[in-house]
């Protein structure tokens, strides 16, 4: 179906906190400081810099609240972060705030599995997921096709595919880095 008008550029509603420092610079916007939070967007799990309202404070992995209405704690956000460019500490918080994610919206991506397409003739978006080779790949689509999964749990029990968060979380991080060549989850 063809639409003239593209769709509504779609922002980030929460976001979880990697670092911060109460006396920052932005390093995206040029003269803005304060409370530089460094973030990852919980649903297009983009790397954001926000502005923290003076005085607040905030914790490492701590979920906040980023999207246009009613902020309480957040002034703006500021811009997107490039991986390289965001402190070893952020880098060192990154894969168990990202597992935390994985974990919190299960529901999400278990949708993602259940509908996950072929992205070439010979490459399918399932095999991208560390652990899941032409093996995995093909009992899952064998197990969705009956039914669809419901949770890990049950992706776990029906494929034999272990530790389903570790190996989205995995994949996440290789696509956050700017490692890979496709995006499953990592909205440019």
């Amino acid at each position: 179906m063809y639409r003239a008008q593209s769709p509504p550029r779609k922002y980030e509603e929460y976001a979880y906190v990697l670092d911060f420092n109460s006396r920052g610079k932005s390093t995206t916007v040029r003269g803005r400081d304060g409370i530089i939070i460094t973030s990852i967007g919980e649903d297009r799990l983009t790397l954001l810099e926000v502005l923290g309202v003076p005085n607040s404070t905030f914790e490492i992995g701590e979920k906040i609240y980023i999207g246009k209405e009613g902020r309480t704690k957040i002034l703006s956000v500021l811009g997107k972060l490039e991986h390289g460019h965001i402190s070893s500490s952020a880098q060192s918080e990154l894969s168990s705030v990202v597992e935390n994610i994985v974990t919190t919206n299960e529901a999400k991506f278990v949708e993602y599995l259940n509908n996950a397409r072929p992205l070439t003739p010979r490459i399918h978006a399932l095999e991208l997921i560390p652990g899941i080779g032409k093996t995995y790949m093909k009992t899952m689509l064998e197990e969705r096709e009956k039914k669809k999964f419901e949770s890990y749990v049950d992706l776990q029990n029906r494929v034999g595919f272990k530790d389903p968060v570790k190996h989205i979380s995995e994949r996440i991080l290789h696509e956050i880095s700017g490692e890979s060549r496709m995006n499953l989850f990592v909205k440019r």
